[in-house]
C-alpha cells in the first residue's frame, strides 16, 4: 500500500496548497476528488459503471475541457496502472482472442496516418479513437467483478430519463426531431436501440410487479423517445433485434394457454391503434418513404439521396486508395469537393459541406483502406461470436438465466453493430465496453464447470 499511500499525501499536500493559495474554495473540490479516488482504488468498476451512465449526459459538459466522464477515464487508468504494477490485477486478464484483430485494426490505421491527406485532423481522429482503445483495455482488466445486473439498470434508467426530456421538451429537439443531450437525433437513437434489450430483461427479471412496473414505464419512454427521433434506421435496428430476442423464447410458446392468447390479443388491439395515434405524422412519412427502395423508383426524400452520395464519393475513394485510405477523418475533406455536397447542403454555409459518410463501415474501408476494414469488421463479428459461445456455454451448464442475460446482452451489442450502417461513430464508448465484455463474458463462461452449474 506505499503507492497509495503516496498518492493520499500528495493531495494532502494539494489541499494544504490550495487553502493557503488565493483560491481556498478550491480545497474541498480535492478532498472530494480524494474520496472519489479512494473509492474508484477499492471498486474500480463502480468508475465503470459511472461512465456508462454518464454518457447519455455527456452533451451537459461538451464545452468543458475536463468532464465527470474524463475524471473517471483518467482516474481509472492511473489506479489500474498501480494495481497491474503492484500486481492485485494479474495481467492475464488482458488476454483476448480480438487483439488479433485490435493489433491489426490499429497498425494499419498507423501507416494510413502516414499517407494521410491531413494530419490534423487524423491526430484529431486518432485522440477520439484512442479513448474507445483505453475504454476496451479497462473493460478487460475489470469487466470480470462489473455487476451486469447494475450496468443495465443504469444504462436504462439514464437514457430513459433523456427520452423523457427530449419528449416533454423542445429544447432537447433538433428540428422537431429528439436528439436529448447529444445534438444528433440518429446518435440518440443509437443509445435508445442500445437499451431496449436491457430494460426488456430487467422487465421479465424483476422480482416484483412494483419493479416490472417501473421497467415497464422506462421501456415505453425508450420506445417514445424512438418515434420522437424519427429514425428509420433505428426503428430497422430496433425491429431486428427484438425478432432475435422472440426466437430466443420461442422455448415458452407451450406455455402460453388459451386464455393468455386473449389477454395478449386484447393488448395488441388497445397497443396498436394508441401507437399509430401518438406516432408523429411526419415519422410515418418518413417511414413509407423506405417503400420507393424496394420498387425501384427514384426517391424524393433528401435524406436518403445524401447517403446514395456518401456511397458513390466512398467507392470511389476505396478505388483510388484501396490499400491505406486517404487517411483517418478525411472523408468529410473529400466529400466537400464534389458536386453532392452543394446539391445536398442545408444551410448553403462552408461547415455544412464536410459531411461525415453517416456509416461507420464505409468511413473505415475509405479513410483506412480495405485491409483495415476487414480487420474492424472482423473484431465486431469476434464479439458477436463470443457472445454467442458464451450463451451456448451457459445453456450446456443449464443455467438459464446467464443464457438470458447474454441473449439481451447480444441484442444490445448487434444493435451497436447494426446501427453502424447508419451512424458514424467508430469510438463510441458502448461499442468498445460491450467489444472487451464479450470475451470476458465467454472466459467466465465457458472456464465455469459444467458439475458446479448444474448443481
Amino acid at each position: 500500500m506505499i503507492f497509495p499511500l503516496s498518492i493520499v499525501s500528495l493531495l494532502g499536500l494539494v489541499c494544504l496548497a490550495l487553502l493557503a493559495s488565493p483560491y481556498p474554495f478550491l480545497a474541498p473540490g480535492a478532498v472530494l476528488g480524494l474520496v472519489g479516488v479512494a473509492l474508484l482504488y477499492r471498486k474500480p468498476t463502480w468508475g465503470l459503471l459511472g461512465i456508462a451512465a454518464i454518457l447519455p449526459f455527456e452533451g451537459l459538459f461538451k464545452d468543458n475541457a475536463f468532464s465527470g466522464s474524463k475524471f473517471l477515464g483518467a482516474s481509472l487508468v492511473l489506479i489500474l496502472m498501480l494495481q497491474l504494477a503492484m500486481h492485485q490485477i494479474p495481467s492475464e486478464r488482458l488476454r483476448s482472442n480480438i487483439w488479433r484483430y485490435l493489433v491489426g485494426f490499429m497498425t494499419l490505421y498507423l501507416l494510413s496516418m502516414l499517407n494521410t491527406d491531413n494530419m490534423g485532423i487524423s491526430l484529431g481522429h486518432l485522440r477520439e479513437l484512442s479513448v474507445g482503445v483505453i475504454l476496451f483495455v479497462i473493460t478487460l482488466l475489470i469487466g470480470r467483478e462489473m455487476n451486469l445486473a447494475m450496468f443495465s439498470r443504469l444504462v436504462v434508467v439514464s437514457i430513459a430519463v433523456t427520452c423523457a426530456m427530449a419528449i416533454f421538451s423542445a429544447k432537447y429537439q433538433e428540428a422537431g426531431r429528439a436528439s436529448g443531450l447529444l445534438k444528433d437525433p440518429n446518435n440518440f437513437a443509437l443509445l435508445i436501440a442500445f437499451a431496449v434489450p436491457l430494460a426488456l430483461l430487467l422487465v421479465i427479471r424483476s422480482p416484483n410487479l412494483l419493479q416490472r412496473i417501473f421497467w415497464g414505464g422506462c421501456t415505453l419512454l425508450l420506445l417514445g423517445g424512438m418515434t420522437k427521433t424519427d429514425s428509420r434506421s433505428g426503428l430497422v435496428v430496433l425491429f431486428l433485434s427484438l425478432m432475435i430476442g422472440a426466437w430466443h423464447y420461442r422455448a415458452y410458446l407451450p406455455r402460453i394457454r388459451p386464455r393468455h392468447l386473449g389477454f395478449a390479443m386484447l393488448g395488441l388491439a388497445i397497443v396498436i391503434p394508441l401507437a399509430l395515434y401518438a406516432m408523429p405524422a411526419g415519422y410515418v412519412a418518413r417511414i413509407q418513404s423506405l417503400s420507393i427502395l424496394s420498387s425501384g423508383a427514384k426517391s424524393q426524400d433528401p435524406s436518403l439521396g445524401r447517403r446514395s452520395s456518401y456511397i458513390v464519393v466512398g467507392s470511389a475513394m476505396i478505388a483510388e486508395n484501396p490499400l491505406l485510405g486517404t487517411g483517418p477523418g478525411t472523408f468529410p475533406l473529400h466529400y466537400a469537393t464534389t458536386g453532392y455536397a452543394k446539391a445536398f447542403s442545408n444551410t448553403g454555409k462552408p461547415e455544412d459541406l464536410y459531411r461525415r459518410a453517416h456509416n461507420t463501415y464505409l468511413e473505415i474501408f475509405s479513410e483506412l483502406g480495405i485491409p483495415a476494414g476487414l480487420m474492424f469488421v472482423g473484431m465486431l463479428g469476434l464479439g458477436l461470436y463470443n457472445l454467442a459461445r458464451a450463451r451456448r456455454a451457459w445453456m450446456l451448464r443449464r443455467n438459464w438465466d446467464q443464457a438470458n442475460v447474454l441473449t439481451h446482452l447480444g441484442m444490445s451489442f448487434l444493435s451497436l453493430t447494426l446501427f453502424l450502417m447508419f451512424l458514424s461513430a467508430p469510438n463510441h464508448k458502448y461499442l468498445w465496453i460491450m467489444l472487451a465484455l464479450t470475451s470476458v463474458l465467454r472466459t467466465q463462461a465457458e472456464q465455469t464447470p459444467l458439475t458446479e452449474a448444474r448443481a
